[in-house]
């Protein structure tokens, strides 16, 4: 029968701990870039459905998604996060 001591994952063959967690943070980066973008295209689509300024709604969702991507290749969150913020007070500003 075999032992069914303490697992020990350090000492453990095959033990690739290592990539699990850079796949997890990858796919946290991912979801944190991916759920702001989404969130800055519905302010972009409020503020044409409030204000009929489209000139405004399209850049936000133009930068919104360039700052997205750039964001998920460099692996920066904050810069999608001040977009929110930008995309936000033109909202306000428009409406």
């Amino acid at each position: 029968m075999a032992d069914h001591g303490t697992v020990e994952y350090g000492t453990a063959t095959g033990n690739d701990l290592a990539a699990h967690e850079a796949t997890y943070e990858g796919f946290i980066h991912l979801a944190y870039v991916g759920t702001l973008v989404v969130i800055n295209i519905v302010i972009g689509l409020a503020i044409v459905g409030t204000t009929d300024h489209w000139g405004v709604a399209i850049a936000v969702m133009i930068f919104a998604i360039i700052v997205g991507a750039r964001g998920l290749v460099s692996g920066a969150r904050n810069p999608i996060l001040i977009m929110t913020v930008i995309s936000l007070l033109a909202l306000a500003v428009t409406a």
